[in-house]
């Protein structure tokens, strides 16, 4: 769960006259995930592709050009499997080819054709503006015409300026002008209109008045749609028939090519052949028993080494001594890094997303995703923390989650029905639903009986010392939270690296931090110190008797913490030299900043509900009862009603909702105005609250966890097995 499944790499040895047989095996496995050979052994080369590879291959390329002409998708079809032969795929794929190219081919005439009316459409326009038939505006021998789009004054005066006309006539419409010059002189009125604001279109050839034309073009364009859409039927229909064939044909295709393919990946001779692969080592046998039942005795398996979870270059490994056995002494087919198979429940794969964000982790790496599933949720739905806001969480995610065919999508929406699902938790502790207290009012103090809700943001007067108790838990939380990712990057190093640099590197600072957060925790030089250290868990809020370490342990702290110092500078001095002394005794400070870095969650849960507290102070209106100190929403009853069972109570807002007693016509704009605040503000908290404390509760994963111990991650390679599930054909 931590680390990725363990993985074997194993080789398959044997002669050419199975190798057929093995990819056959190999690939009906879809187990193994191939090396690809790099040619660098002495007497072995790359195998040549076996079978029809180019047919398969050409054929596969029309198969697929095919399916984007007629938009064939794999949902067009269900999944049960169509089988195809060498033959069907022959047969039926050229008459599918020959009927879509025709149709193909008279579609995009269709279309050009609409293309060109429609821009003789659009190029008639300034004619029917202009309102002069058609025929009176060309074939003159002593006019000069031109017609188009510009500023009639402009155009007007400049031919009064231009030399060599002795007459001239602009007729102008809404936006069109026609422009007449006498004598034709075609090139001295161009001439004269440059510079003008007025570009000139070409006269279409046809008689009559214009409106007439566009008719006549706009009938024409009706039919050709009508021919258009009556094709598109044709190919839709075709596309319903075909569809399955084509993905069927397309998935045999892909496979005999994968398979004739293959040998390009096996380091072979004359007469043998050596592939390799990566396996999870549980399945080895597998792996084994399918070989032998393909090719006996003719094909030898063996496990060449089982990969441990540590970095490549620390430690001896077998499978250089299992190379050299094999090639003479070549080199490694491949890099020797182990492809990762993450293994996570299934309540914990979508936050695979959030880790990937990153990197995809390296075989060695621990793999956080598990953390992430248990820390994200519970930082975002502690600061949102709204039953109300849950739901809408939760919702938006399942519609994302179940909508959506693409696995980053999904991930997603499954992370925010976990988001969702905490926020409504905490909104349920918190007593709340978008920003009111009637969990409060009907659960806790209704149903159960008690005082209030087990717990409270801290943003009331009588709730204050909540406020600072979340302070000091969030801190709290923040300290195993950096502790885990220490000690994550403290068995990474060991693994790796061994004890010494583990020490160095990861528990000098483990040692520091605990050291340090172990004094101020104590009740040494006590009166330096926020008091909320010592009340918050020993009964304001929380009674469970935490009133501070004693100042021994306080003592004890700051010696463990001295240690780690002396220790984490060394290892700056031993990277960096004299200067490691100064880049230690800073970057030391991190141990602080880290763990008050978790405060942010507090302010975003106090932020958070004062916005919501706002929006429906408006809208409601608010009081205050100063013994206790209370806020109230005035939800069924206005402040009149208020001041009179409470005369000691102090109207805060009167709310919107309630400003009807100053006339109608107030009243109205006030609930109107009122009912657009309440619903725009909760929306604006809603997607604030993404954006705040989701993008809060990532950084503290990243940065304040993930920095420990995923600082070697970014180059992990997907398990990607040499074979296939199929859907759409069935196979032999």
């Amino acid at each position: 769960m931590l680390r990725p499944e363990r993985m074997s790499r194993v080789s398959v040895t044997g002669t050419k006259r199975v190798m057929a047989d093995v990819v056959e095996a190999i690939y009906d496995l879809n187990l193994v995930h191939l090396v690809d050979y790099d040619d660098s052994w002495e007497g072995f080369s790359p195998g040549d592709p076996t079978g029809p590879a180019d047919e398969a291959s050409e054929r596969l390329v029309t198969v697929r050009s095919i399916e984007s002409i007629l938009g064939v998708e794999e949902d067009d079809t269900d999944a049960a499997g169509t089988h195809v032969t060498d033959a069907d795929i022959e047969d039926e794929l050229a008459d599918v080819r020959t009927e879509v190219n025709e149709l193909d081919d008279r579609r995009s005439e269709l279309r050009e054709s609409l293309r060109d009316v429609e821009e003789a459409i659009s190029s008639a326009e300034p004619f029917v503006d202009v309102g002069i038939d058609l025929d009176l505006l060309s074939g003159y021998d002593s006019l000069a015409v031109r017609v188009g789009e510009g500023d009639a004054e402009s155009v007007a005066g400049a031919l009064a300026d231009a030399e060599g006309f002795d007459e001239y006539e602009v007729r102008a419409g809404q936006n069109a002008l026609a422009v007449f010059a006498h004598p034709a002189d075609e090139g001295a009125l161009d001439e004269a209109l440059v510079g003008v604001d007025f570009a000139a279109v070409e006269v279409p050839d046809a008689e009559g008045a214009p409106e007439a034309y566009v008719a006549s073009l706009e009938e024409e364009r009706g039919r050709i749609e009508s021919e258009l859409e009556s094709v598109q039927d044709e190919i839709d229909s075709l596309k319903v028939d075909a569809a399955r064939f084509l993905l069927a044909a397309e998935e045999q295709l892909s496979i005999e090519v994968q398979k004739a393919e293959a040998p390009l990946r096996f380091a072979t001779t004359k007469n043998a052949f050596l592939a390799e692969g990566w396996i999870p080592t549980d399945r080895y046998g597998d792996l084994e028993a399918a070989l032998e039942d393909a090719a006996g005795d003719l094909v030898e398996v063996e496990e060449l080494e089982r990969a441990d979870y540590k970095p490549p270059g620390h430690g001896p490994s077998d499978v250089e001594a299992e190379r050299e056995a094999v090639t003479d002494g070549g080199s490694t087919m491949g890099t020797g890094t182990p492809p990762v198979i993450q293994e996570n429940p299934a309540p914990a794969r979508p936050f695979e997303l959030l880790v990937e964000t990153i990197s995809k982790p390296m075989y060695w790496n621990f793999d956080p995703t598990v953390v992430l599933f248990l820390t994200f949720p519970l930082f975002f739905g502690f600061m949102i923390g709204d039953l109300g806001y849950g739901i809408l969480y939760a919702t938006i995610g399942y519609v994302i989650w179940s909508r959506f065919d693409s696995p980053a999508l999904r991930s997603l929406g499954g992370i925010a029905m976990w988001a969702g699902g905490f926020t409504a938790l905490f909104g349920i502790l918190y007593g709340e639903i978008f920003g009111l207290h009637l969990v409060t009012e009907y659960l806790w103090q209704g149903a159960l009986g008690l005082h209030g809700p087990p717990i409270e943001k801290g943003l009331s007067p009588a709730g204050a010392e909540y406020a600072k108790a979340w302070l000091f838990v969030v801190m709290l939380l923040g300290l195993a939270h950096v502790s885990l990712g220490y000690v994550f990057g403290f068995a990474e190093t060991l693994q790796g690296h061994g004890l010494r640099d583990a020490v160095l590197e990861n528990g000098s600072w483990l040692m520091l931090m605990l050291g340090v957060w172990t004094w101020i925790l104590s009740t040494a030089a006590e009166s330096m110190k926020p008091e909320f250290i010592f009340t918050a868990l020993n009964g304001e809020p929380f009674a469970l008797g935490f009133a501070g370490f004693s100042p021994t342990v306080g003592t004890i702290g700051l010696v463990v913490a001295a240690v780690g110092l002396v220790l984490m500078v060394g290892a700056e001095v031993t990277h960096f030299g004299g200067p490691g002394v100064l880049i230690g005794l800073l970057e030391s400070l991190n141990v602080l900043v880290n763990i008050l870095s978790y405060a942010r969650i507090a302010a975003v849960l106090l932020a958070k509900a004062g916005m919501a507290f706002v929006v429906n102070l408006l809208f409601f209106g608010v009081y205050a009862i100063h013994e206790p100190q209370e806020y109230h929403f005035m939800l069924t009853h206005g402040p009149a009603y208020v001041l009179q069972h409470e005369p000691e109570a102090e109207i805060l807002f009167p709310g919107l909702i309630h400003m009807g007693s100053e006339g109608a016509a107030v009243g109205i704009i006030a609930l109107v105005a009122g009912l657009i605040i309440l619903v725009v503000g909760h929306l604006i908290v809603l997607a604030l609250g993404i954006t705040s404390a989701g993008l809060q509760a990532v950084r503290l994963e990243y940065v304040e966890f993930f920095s420990k111990f995923y600082y070697e991650g970014g180059a992990g390679e997907a398990y990607e097995p040499f074979g296939s599930e199929r859907r759409f054909s069935p196979g032999e």
